[in-house]
């Protein structure tokens, strides 16, 4: 395996699956089993997931909301889709742990970073819910702050576009998709691939993006085995 340690960032919005919110049980199980064949490859996993299919905080406060209190919010949806997740890996008979930057006791244990590790390990899944704990970051930032902390190889950010292209390719027929790409062009170009906070931390530690389609199955253990798969940001 290329990875021996990666962190893997999912949208809220690909846990809907086929439906407009909420939770798709189905899209919920085929992460689940993709993500068996690479622990099962001797991987470890940590788990970052956004909170957008339940509620986005930004959006709660273009409507009216106080910013600080939809973060709150969000963060919440988070934790809600990290029970989602953690239930649907063990139900595939991985070992899971959920950790949260916000503490609820009763539900997750709080994110301690030498415990974290540990769980890794030993071969458990960690899922990091709740964000950073802070308003005013988002996921992308929690990724890149937990990669860091736990020493991932990578962050994986997947998503349901194969890559990072010149243009939307969803709307751009011509987008050229780039297999590599360093962080100063990424930057040059003006392209998306995280918010700047989260993409700048991770530029700044050296820590490579690989941007890659989750909702092909397999294409997980591919990307971890090295495959040229999605594109990859390095410095």
């Amino acid at each position: 395996m290329k990875f021996k340690r990666i962190l893997l960032k999912l949208s809220g919005e690909a846990l809907m699956g086929e439906r407009q919110y909420g939770i798709d049980p189905v899209r919920l199980a085929e992460y689940a089993a993709d993500i068996k064949t690479i622990t099962d490859s001797g991987v470890q996993v940590a788990i970052v997931i956004g909170g957008g299919n339940i509620f986005r905080g930004v959006s709660g406060a273009s409507n009216g909301m106080d910013r600080v209190q939809g973060d709150h919010m969000g963060m919440l949806a988070t934790v809600i889709n990290g029970l989602a997740l953690q239930s649907a890996l063990e139900d595939a008979g991985i070992p899971t742990r959920l950790q949260t930057a916000i503490k609820i006791n009763e539900v997750a244990e709080p994110f301690i970073r030498r415990k974290a590790m540990r769980h890794l390990e030993k071969g458990r899944v960690v899922i990091f819910g709740g964000g950073t704990g802070n308003p005013y970051f988002t996921t992308d930032s929690a990724a890149v702050l937990r990669a860091i902390e736990i020493e991932a190889d990578v962050i994986l950010k997947g998503t349901r576009v194969d890559g990072i292209y010149t243009a939307d390719p969803e709307k751009d027929s011509n987008a050229v998709k780039f297999d590599n790409i360093s962080f100063d062009d990424v930057l040059k170009k003006g392209l998306k691939v995280m918010d700047t906070t989260a993409f700048t931390l991770s530029q700044e530690n050296e820590l490579p993006i690989v941007v890659f389609d989750m909702n092909t199955k397999g294409n997980l253990l591919k990307v971890v085995s090295g495959e040229n798969i999605g594109t990859q940001v390095n410095v």
